[in-house]
């Protein structure tokens, strides 16, 4: 099985549902955050400190640091950023685009202070989800709407999809 990249704006679930697709397919779950985060430090210092386009250069390389099967991959929600990385994941596997509503988004957000994009006013909120939406819906092989749907409901759905 080629590894599956989960992809989608920051709160869609890309992490949780990844770990639990995983379970369900019993291959490794990796996450590329976490793995910058291992490596570099929290991501939030990393965005303060040396800002975001070496925090952007850190997630391309733990990127190409997963392998190209058996594989459940939790990606950054800026990975799609860059071409390059897009170009990766599709050689390398299929995509999944976790999609969710803004509305949705919030809840599940609240005011994180470890997601430095995300703590900016409304408008710049909306830009850039609107903004990624587009290229989440170009990388993926396929989407998955997790609005009011539970954890083993979305794995579900990407299994089918799969």
């Amino acid at each position: 099985m080629k590894t599956i990249y989960l992809i989608g704006f920051m709160g869609t679930g890309k992490s949780t549902v990844g770990k639990t697709l995983s379970d369900k397919l019993t291959i490794p779950f990796l996450d590329t955050d976490q793995m910058v985060v291992e490596t570099y430090g929290p991501i939030a210092t990393l965005f303060q400190e040396q800002g975001e386009k070496t925090f952007r250069m850190y997630e391309t390389e733990m990127l190409k640091h997963t392998p190209d099967s058996n594989h459940v991959v939790s990606t950054g929600g800026g990975i799609v950023e860059k071409k390059e990385n897009v170009n990766f994941m599709k050689h390398h596997g299929t995509v999944i685009h976790l999609n969710a509503s803004l509305k949705e988004i919030a809840s599940r957000l609240g005011d994180d202070p470890d997601r430095p994009l995300w703590g900016t006013n409304y408008r710049e909120k909306v830009r850039l989800y609107n903004h990624r939406k587009a290229l989440y819906t170009e990388a993926a092989d396929a989407t998955i709407l997790t609005d009011g749907k539970s954890v083993q409901e979305i794995v579900e759905e990407i299994a089918q999809q799969l």
